[in-house]
């Protein structure tokens, strides 16, 4: 459990504030590579395709979440997490481990923005918004409290997407720190 969790509180009333993230052209803040369990690394720039996701991540070898025929699952390759989220529950950052989302930006992950099927863009990829709920697994909860998981499901709050967004690539490309997300289109 971490040493000073954020209270329900304070992210009740920090939710206005998560939830006035832009709504595109949203400042990509981190990148996070992950090449096995507990491991993260934090490049200038990330490869994403199609076929591997990122390649050289688990996502190959130790995806969440498979097809019938035991193949990852694309809808889970990319994860994208909105900074204001983070910077509110993250606050040992020495002492408890990034979330290890793909993607940190300023941006606003709600469905209302983002239905699934949205195309966007990170960098020179193209990504579509996924179906695929993120809710916040143990380990949210282990590393950032229990107020900030039991936040993510909330009555009313799944809709507003505050553990982020899973996305699959539909366009190889390259997403920098210096990169904007961009909302190309809006899904129905």
């Amino acid at each position: 459990m971490p040493s000073d969790p954020v209270t329900a509180e304070e992210l009740a009333a920090a939710l206005p504030f998560v939830l006035a993230a832009p709504k595109t052209a949203a400042p990509v803040q981190s990148l996070c590579f992950r090449p096995g369990f507990n491991q993260r690394r934090f490049p200038e720039s990330l490869r994403l395709t199609v076929a591997e996701g990122v390649p050289g991540e688990r996502w190959l070898t130790a995806p969440w979440l498979r097809l019938p025929d035991g193949s990852p699952h694309p809808d889970i390759q990319v994860s994208i997490l909105p900074t204001r989220v983070l910077d509110l529950v993250w606050r040992d950052r020495s002492g408890a481990p990034h979330p290890g989302d793909t993607i940190v930006a300023d941006l606003d992950c709600s469905l209302a923005n983002l239905p699934v099927g949205s195309l966007i863009s990170a960098g020179t990829a193209i990504l579509r918004v996924s179906g695929e709920f993120n809710d916040g697994c143990v380990k949210w909860k282990a590393r950032y409290g229990q107020a900030a998981k039991d936040w993510i499901t909330l009555p009313g709050h799944p809709e507003l997407r505050l553990r982020g967004i899973l996305c699959a690539v539909v366009q190889d490309g390259d997403v920098t720190l210096s990169d904007r997300i961009g909302v190309l289109q809006r899904g129905a």
